[in-house]
């Protein structure tokens, strides 16, 4: 008999491994787990193919911010090249217990910009996950080849959800938003950043519709039985 359970396989893409209880989560109003937020990273990198940019997943931004050990995380991010990025897009979660996977209950985005030299943070319900984006920002700031001067800016304009589970949804726009703003030439905004461009494409409706759009761009990589 087939096996057909939450833990079932259904989509190896690129090093990302899907399971069937990942379709659940994107089919109903469900917080996003760190998978479906890789998968959607890893997907951006793909469609916006750049040596400049690099969208990080959760796993490594979160063992950024927590790693206990200085030399090992310079070991670690060794192979990321930050120094040689232009735009670095991390998500933040709120989850600090090294010990469980998976925890935490909101997400949201910091972005790295090396023309302004600054951290911006991304937060759709109002600065919740401020500390955990400064914790993040001071764990990276001296590994950016930016000799520690890279400043933090809260983006107090970032579009709000309207629930309290849609967190994932905005990140995965505001990344996207963020990367077609860099493909496009960086356009500036009075501010001097992507600010006009997340508010233009990341409004509630686009969210609402996030969902159905991951779901059914990871059905459009599954094989076919």
């Amino acid at each position: 008999m087939r096996r057909s359970t939450a833990d079932e396989k259904i989509l190896s893409y690129n090093d990302v491994v899907l399971r069937r209880s990942d379709l659940d989560i994107l089919s109903g109003p469900h917080f996003l787990n760190d998978r479906i937020i890789e998968f959607y990273f890893s997907y951006l990198t793909s469609s916006y193919p750049s040596e400049d940019i690099l969208l990080v997943p959760p796993s490594i931004a979160f063992w950024i911010t927590n790693c206990p050990d200085i030399e090992s995380l310079k070991d670690f991010l060794e192979p990321l090249n930050f120094p040689g990025k232009k735009l670095v897009i991390f998500p933040v979660n709120d989850n600090s217990d090294v010990t469980k996977a998976e925890g935490g209950n909101h997400w949201s985005l910091l972005a790295f910009e090396r023309n302004a030299n600054v951290f911006v943070h991304h937060d759709s319900y109002g600065g919740m996950n401020k500390g955990n984006a400064k914790r993040l920002y001071k764990a990276v700031v001296g590994y950016m080849g930016t000799s520690n001067t890279a400043s933090n800016l809260e983006c107090s304009s970032t579009p709000q959800q309207v629930n309290g589970y849609d967190c994932g949804l905005y990140v995965a726009a505001i990344a996207k938003a963020i990367c077609c703003w860099y493909k496009d030439g960086g356009p500036k905004d009075e501010e001097g950043f992507w600010f006009s461009a997340v508010n233009d494409q990341v409004a509630p409706s686009v969210v609402a519709e996030m969902r159905n759009k991951i779901l059914g761009l990871i059905r459009s990589f599954m094989p076919t039985k």
